[in-house]
């Protein structure tokens, strides 16, 4: 898709190609755990018997079956990323972008998370992951770019910068 025409305007299919887990998750607090899921399904018209039948198998996915019915502020920091992810996933996105998804949980739910990040680079998604967390970094081999000001700090430009799944 060349989004760089003057006049694109196909925007919504594009953006129903990535996937985005917000640094404050996003969910809506009313809602329970499957309806927060289910809502990217909705809108882009899945039928709701398919909806139902894939939100149960990334419940699953994620180690949050038994929870459907719980309301989000029912939730822990952790449990919530993992809804937030769920939702950002499934529409099945070739990109994923995370803005600081680790930001807030402890060592265990942060090493979890990863898990499933990992997971999913594993089946060929490509996930753009910002964090400020160094050691983080440090303990997973990915491709790292370094970003100081809004350029990259190594210097190259920004045609140079490749990111692969």
């Amino acid at each position: 898709m060349d989004i760089t025409e003057k006049n694109f305007r196909k925007v919504y299919l594009l953006r129903r190609t990535i996937g985005i887990v917000f640094q404050d998750f996003k969910l809506l607090k009313n809602r329970t755990v499957s309806e927060n899921i289910r809502f990217a399904l909705e809108v882009t018209g899945h039928p709701r018997e398919e909806a139902e039948k894939r939100v149960s198998e990334i419940l699953s996915w994620i180690g949050l079956q038994g929870r459907e019915r719980d309301l989000i502020v029912t939730l822990s920091a952790g449990e919530q990323q993992r809804v937030a992810i769920a939702r950002s996933l499934i529409n099945d996105p070739p990109i994923l972008l995370a803005d600081e998804p680790t930001g807030d949980l402890d060592a265990q739910m942060t090493k979890d998370i990863m898990g499933i990040f990992n997971s999913l680079h594993l089946k060929g998604t490509t996930i753009v992951f910002a964090t400020h967390n160094v050691d983080l970094i440090k303990r997973y081999p990915y491709r790292t770019i370094i970003l100081l000001d809004g350029k990259r700090a190594d210097g190259k430009k920004n045609e140079e910068m490749r990111v692969g799944g």
